[in-house]
């Protein structure tokens, strides 16, 4: 793996973490269309470099929302102190914890099936375009009605739920958190304020976990050090002005330009596979 592919792979990173349009499907395609063998010829790099993108997208994350990070973490080691939940703020701190449960469960739960059965490239075109059509009919058909404040407990679970079909890639954790939401009637601005602020728990502890294994199975390669820094800095930068895009864009537009472009990746992608350019399950 070169810089320049390290590069790359950190900015589809750093743009599909946040954009409802699917990272790791994303991480799966790019390679797949250039014919960028490395991954597919050393599996445990793949893992471990996804590892290093990660925390790109984590540090992005943070570095935008941090504001409301030191806010919901005073509510909730506040509320902890208290016994009770008593602000909006310490009850948004603990919807955030419940809808992060269980796609923590599943993922760990059936990671090597999503690993070895679901990252095939007709696959993730498939549900592109599925999740896609499924997106623009949920946020084109409900009102926008409700602010944050409007969460319920039950709606945090559901989330949760939702967030679980996001490890399929192709699916958009993103992607799934605002069309749950939008199908709450959550207005958009508040969907999206939501999704990013679950991404923190999600991907910090994705990233914990993943680089526990890392570990356990000797640390980095010899001799990736360099792309690993450069995915991990061009990953935190594309990641924040994704972020920062998204947040604003969200505010006067629906989320249908990101629909029409899952649907041109998703019929490109089938289009290469049918007339035998990449293979169907992978390069």
């Amino acid at each position: 793996m070169t810089a320049i592919q390290a590069a790359i792979l950190g900015v589809v990173q750093g743009l599909t973490e946040f954009f409802p349009i699917s990272s790791s499907g994303h991480l799966i395609l790019v390679p797949w269309a250039f014919g960028w063998h490395f991954f597919l010829n050393n599996p445990d790099l793949n893992k471990t470099f996804d590892v290093a993108l990660h925390v790109g997208t984590f540090v992005a994350i943070l570095a935008f929302m941090w504001r409301d990070v030191v806010r919901l973490l005073r509510a909730f080691f506040g509320s902890i102190w208290r016994r009770r939940i008593k602000t909006a703020d310490e009850k948004l701190a603990w919807l955030l914890l419940v809808s992060t449960i269980p796609a923590g469960l599943v993922g760990v739960a059936f990671e090597s099936f999503i690993e070895d059965r679901l990252g095939k490239p007709y696959l993730i075109a498939i549900l592109m375009i599925v999740f896609g059509a499924i997106m623009w009919a949920v946020d084109s058909r409900f009102p926008l009605r409700k602010k944050l404040d409007g969460l319920r407990w039950s709606h945090a679970l559901f989330i949760g739920v939702a967030q679980a079909l996001a490890l399929a890639p192709g699916v958009s954790r993103s992607g799934v958190t605002l069309t749950a939401l939008r199908g709450l009637k959550m207005d958009r601005e508040a969907a999206v304020r939501y999704a990013f602020l679950l991404t923190i728990p999600i991907i910090g502890g994705s990233a914990v976990y993943k680089s526990y294994q890392v570990l356990h199975q000797g640390g980095l390669p010899a001799g990736t050090g360099t792309p690993f820094l450069v995915g991990i800095v061009t990953a935190a930068i594309s990641g924040f002005f994704a972020a920062w895009f998204l947040f604003r864009y969200v505010r006067t537009h629906s989320l249908r330009t990101f629909v029409w472009y899952r649907f041109a990746v998703g019929v490109v992608v089938l289009v290469v596979i049918a007339v035998g350019l990449r293979g169907a399950t992978g390069i």
